[in-house]
């Protein structure tokens, strides 16, 4: 596997390598050994996978705090998306800042999202599937969001007419610094 950086601090994209023969290719898509030798999450608590049937729709801006906040892997394994990831650590030097990444399944591009991100997507076509490897149980209590269109990030999604979206997701507030400092507590 193959680790980039992205510009927000601890977060890589991967890309696979892979053993190409007539039949097709083989690749790892995780390696215990490799993480833990780039000081990686390695430890993974549950899978998820989210059915998306329109091109459009868009879930996020989503995180837990501390102590359950969540390192993600994720991956589309079907479709494409555009995802986006928002660093809301308030030590950090990329603190209040956003990037995306195109995973589909022709890419087979993943995305690693450290502790202390907001994680969200918008589908890029019509019957799209991702899969979540994620570190840490679902607490509720623990569960927050930042509102898809947060003028405060200014995220430029691809579609933003006629989305499918949560009413949950629609409702989360705007981001502020000290909002989310108190929730950290």
């Amino acid at each position: 596997m193959k680790y980039t950086p992205l510009p927000l601090s601890g977060s890589f994209v991967i890309d696979l390598e892979m053993d190409q023969d007539e039949r097709g290719f083989f690749a790892r898509t995780f390696c215990r050994q490799e993480f833990l030798k780039r000081d990686l999450q390695a430890d993974f608590k549950q899978c998820s996978l989210s059915y998306n049937s329109l091109k459009g729709t868009l879930r996020g801006m989503h995180f837990q705090t501390a102590p359950h906040e969540e390192v993600k892997l994720v991956s589309c394994i079907q479709g494409a998306i555009f995802d986006v990831i928002i660093d809301v650590r308030p030590v950090s030097k990329t603190y209040g800042r956003w990037a995306f990444v195109e995973l589909s399944s022709k890419n087979y591009k993943m995305l690693y999202v450290p502790k202390g991100f907001a994680h969200g997507f918008q589908t890029l076509e019509d019957h799209t599937k991702v899969y979540y490897q994620i570190s840490s149980d679902f607490i509720p209590s623990a569960a927050r969001g930042i509102r898809w269109n947060d003028p405060y990030f200014s995220i430029d999604w691809p579609y933003t007419n006629g989305l499918t979206i949560s009413l949950k997701d629609q409702s989360y507030p705007d981001f502020t610094h000290e909002e989310n400092l108190s929730h950290r507590r």
